[in-house]
């Protein structure tokens, strides 16, 4: 019987028997002594001997992945352009240059004097420079929106006239100037949040891919491991066989009535270990496909210690609540969105909106047709320039963007919401889901060793002969179910245990984020949000 799993992120994982989904990650670590029997990698070859744990595979897969390496360069990509931000809130210095201006050109100007128009010749030479040093302006750590700069332009200017008439001019003036947008949206601020919030979700990207990395990876591993334990299974049922079948023997040699029992007991022998060698296939193939994803070396070999140790785990509903709303990126993610959407919203109103753009200079200018001169008895100078922008109709244009954008506002609202509710309902169901796994885990322990009580004592009565054969072999075939039953149980309270998990990135056996229990590292400067 084979049952297909698909797990959050989408990986499909197949599982041979009854139970339930090979995910889980709490006891990877618990595996690490080599296999005991026959069930382990076969052939084993020379090489290293790996004792397979879930630290190990994520330590491999993720200096392999390269979904891995494309979100750490995103989020070192995210972060200069954080950086980028940042530095221009920082004085800038700059210099624009003209170098040179020719023209010889002719046009039409209107001579006040004259009362018309008259063709005039321009024949220029200008040479001019400026530098600037421009700061935004920063009041208690909040950009204004605002600029304030220190300025100084010079420039050579010579008309050409007729007759080698020339006409020289120098010019320096020093100035500083400020400018103000108002009633707009502060692009400064804007930016550098926006800014901020891509590096936070290109980390909330890199904490979920880890945490589908690593479910990917349980999926493999619990293949390997569900493979191991049947065979220990079949390993336990070709003993019993085994015993039954010398005392079948030894039983037929008194009683010719059971010469029949061995043969019986030899066909179910060759049965098991048929099952025991298709268990050994199983976990060899499974072994070379983890080998080649995780490019572990060809001539090593995987290994593990299929043993089922269980304890119950106590989860509080509300601590994991806390959690899920802290730790996992679903929440986050949405509320990055509705930031955003926010943004939009703001730029949205201010588009073809009333607004006012605010200059001011002050400063000292000198013009003289020496060039010595332009540092002596320079004059004040000044420009105040108050633009306004008035919509006065566009036929509801900026309105009905404007509602828009309020209903995609209220879309984000709507989904985190639900997904709040989601999440809580989510969590309370699978607490109960463990619970009932555990109680179910706990039965078939204890049905499992009174089945294995059993089968010794029948099969101590049967060598007296008290029981037929066929009530032996039951009673062998029941031990088998009830392994399987137990192997069920702990795999589906593996699974609620991993799902849940999975929903609040939260290791709950170890007490531990599932981020910092891999000590998983991002890009210098950025922080895992699970260790705060």
């Amino acid at each position: 019987m084979e049952r297909r799993w698909m797990s959050r992120f989408g990986s499909t994982w197949t599982r041979r028997g009854g139970g339930a989904l090979l995910t889980a990650m709490a006891i990877l670590t618990a595996w690490t002594e080599p296999l005991v029997g026959q069930v382990q990698a076969q052939p084993v070859v020379e090489g290293q001997v790996i004792d397979l744990t879930l630290e190990r595979m994520v330590e491999y897969a993720m200096s392999n992945s390269y979904r891995i390496r494309e979100v750490y360069l995103d989020i070192q990509r995210t972060r200069h352009f954080l950086r980028a931000q940042q530095a221009g809130l920082k004085s800038r210095v700059y210099a624009n240059i003209l170098a040179p201006e020719l023209g010889s050109v002719s046009e039409p100007r209107w001579n006040s004097v004259l009362q018309r128009n008259e063709i005039i010749h321009e024949n220029s030479r200008r040479w001019e420079a400026q530098l600037s040093i421009r700061q935004p302006v920063v009041l208690f750590g909040f950009p204004t929106n605002g600029y304030l700069s220190l300025n100084n332009r010079m420039y050579r200017y010579l008309q050409l006239g007729q007759e080698d008439e020339r006409d020289l001019r120098f010019y320096n003036r020093y100035f500083i100037q400020y400018e103000q947008p108002l009633f707009q949206p502060n692009e400064l601020k804007n930016n550098l949040e926006g800014a901020e919030l891509d590096l936070e979700s290109s980390q909330l990207d890199f904490e979920n891919d880890v945490v589908e990395l690593v479910d990917d990876l349980s999926g493999d591993y619990f293949n390997l491991f569900e493979d191991a334990y049947q065979g220990t299974i079949y390993d336990a049922y070709v003993e019993n066989l085994v015993a039954a079948a010398t005392a079948a023997d030894q039983l037929a040699q008194t009683d010719s009535t059971r010469a029949l029992d061995a043969d019986q007991i030899r066909v179910e022998l060759a049965n098991a270990r048929e099952q025991v060698q298709q268990a050994r296939s199983q976990f060899r193939l499974a072994a070379a496909r983890v080998k080649q994803e995780l490019r572990f070396p060809e001539g090593d070999s995987i290994v593990l210690n299929p043993v089922i140790e269980f304890q119950p785990v106590e989860i509080d509903s509300d601590q994991a609540l806390a959690y899920a709303n802290t730790l996992t990126p679903r929440l986050r993610d949405l509320e990055i969105s509705y930031r955003e959407n926010e943004i939009r919203l703001e730029e949205t109103r201010a588009r073809n909106a009333f607004r006012v753009d605010l200059e001011m200079s002050y400063g000292r200018e000198v013009q003289d047709e020496r060039f010595q001169n332009l540092w002596t008895e320079p004059t004040n100078s000044y420009t105040v320039e108050v633009s306004a922008y008035i919509p006065i109709w566009d036929w509801g244009e900026r309105s009905e963007r404007v509602a828009a954008s309020r209903i995609g506002l209220d879309q984000t609202a709507l989904r985190m919401e639900e997904t709040r509710t989601q999440i809580q309902s989510d969590i309370e169901n699978e607490i109960r889901t463990i619970a009932e796994y555990e109680s179910r885990t706990l039965a078939m322990e204890e049905n499992l060793d009174l089945a294995r009580s059993l089968s010794a004592s029948n099969l101590q009565r049967y060598a007296q002969g008290s029981i037929p054969v066929i009530d032996l072999l039951q009673n062998f075939r029941r031990e088998v179910d009830t392994a399987n039953n137990l192997l069920d149980a702990y795999l589906g309270w593996r699974e609620s245990l991993l799902r849940i998990q999975e929903m609040t990135f939260y290791d709950f056996e170890r007490g531990v984020p599932i981020l910092d229990r891999f000590e998983i590292e991002l890009p210098e400067g950025v922080a895992l949000r699970s260790t705060q």
